[in-house]
């Protein structure tokens, strides 16, 4: 996240953070807008709050935590639990080296449209045009 937050600084705007307090030296990264940082203890309800304000996700490689907010994602959308957003996987050679999405449909455990949750960018303008679509096509269909 902390790329992101920089981007929007350097881009003269601002950015959310939403901390999480580990018993490790974890602290807000330098460029979150200071008003805007958020503490979390839990990381259930970081993931919420999380959630109910974002408006797409772009998901970079990473690890345990990055799969724990991407597939809280991909069920809470699911669910229908929160409206759907674009869930970007960014980098699909590492994405489809570490998640068989599809042989989760041939296997029965998602559904072909789960499994369309998924977009692939490998660019931040392949990225953003996606997220630009999906609200065009939202706003025509309001």
């Amino acid at each position: 996240m902390e790329a992101a937050n920089q981007g929007a600084l350097d881009a003269k705007g601002k950015s959310m953070g939403f901390n999480i307090i580990l018993p490790s030296e974890q602290k807000p990264n330098d460029y979150v807008t200071p008003e805007l940082c958020f503490q979390f203890h839990y990381f259930a309800i970081r993931k919420m709050h999380f959630l109910m304000r974002a408006i797409a996700l772009v998901i970079f490689p990473g690890g345990y935590g990055t799969l724990d907010e991407l597939f809280e994602a991909l069920t809470l959308i699911q669910t229908k639990k929160i409206r759907p957003i674009p869930l970007i996987l960014f980098g699909k050679p590492y994405w489809d080296h570490i998640i068989n999405f599809d042989a989760m449909v041939s296997e029965g455990t998602i559904s072909k449209c789960d499994r369309d949750l998924i977009i692939y960018a490998d660019s931040a303008e392949q990225a953003w045009q996606i997220i630009v679509d999906h609200y065009l096509i939202d706003d025509i269909s309001d």
